[in-house]
This record gives C-alpha cells, sequence and structure tokens, in this order.
C-alpha cells in the first residue's frame, strides 16, 4: 500500500528535521555558547552533536530556584536546559546526557548568570 499524500509529507518533514540536527555538528568554534558533546545525544533517529544555549531571560527562569541554579542542581537545570538551548531538549533528555557533557553545560549557563563586571575580572586575570 502507498503512503497517503500527507503520511508522505510527514516522513518528509521528519527527515528534514533529522538532518537539521545532524548538520549542526558544524558551529562556530568560537562560539563559547556551545558545546559539542562528548558523547552524541540519540533521540529516536536522530543524532544530536551539539547544543547551543542562549541567555535566559527572568520568565525562561520560572518555577526554579535561583539557588538551585547557581548551585547547578541537576533538578533545576533539567528544567531550564530545554527552554534555552537548540535544538531544544526534552527533560528526558537532559536526564540522558553524559554527566560531563551536562557539566560543561552547566558552566555555560553559570556563565550566563555572572555580571559582565566579573566576566570582565575573569577575562583579565586569564589574559
Amino acid at each position: 500500500m502507498y503512503p497517503t499524500q500527507s503520511e508522505q509529507a510527514a516522513t518528509d518533514l521528519q527527515a528534514d528535521a533529522s538532518a537539521a540536527i545532524v548538520t549542526e555538528a558544524a558551529p562556530a568554534q568560537d562560539d563559547p555558547a556551545t558545546h559539542t558533546l562528548d558523547t552524541p545525544l540519540v533521540r529516536g533517529n536522530q543524532t544530536i552533536m551539539t547544543i547551543t544555549l542562549r541567555k535566559p531571560n527572568s520568565g525562561e527562569l520560572r518555577g526554579v530556584s535561583l539557588s538551585d541554579l547557581v548551585s547547578l542542581d541537576v533538578v533545576a537545570l533539567s528544567k531550564v536546559l530545554p527552554r534555552i538551548s537548540s535544538p531544544m531538549l526534552t527533560e528526558a533528555d537532559v536526564a540522558s546526557i553524559d554527566p560531563a557533557d551536562l557539566v560543561q553545560l552547566g558552566g555555560i549557563f553559570a556563565g550566563f548568570l555572572m555580571p559582565k563586571a566579573v566576566k570582565s575580572r575573569l577575562a583579565s586575570q586569564t589574559a
């Protein structure tokens, strides 16, 4: 039996989405908010090689304790990372990420919480 036009369109869309996620594996090397996973994340037939985080706004931190976020609590990160990641992760994705990758993503997130003055001081100390 042949697939209907809508079934074929859905299959094509899913294939395009899979290809888009795999092609995100080559981000700009100097983007500090992008992490190439040590252990790629497999979601169905999709393989996620890199994750880019963006700075959250206050509303995206709702329902999560700021002190938990500052201490990089895994439960708090699993609620916030899906809101600020590209490709968009689920809480289940975050739960299955390699711990080394989660620490790296947590470090990127922690950088978003630092005031510019602190970032400048840290940059001048390491330069």
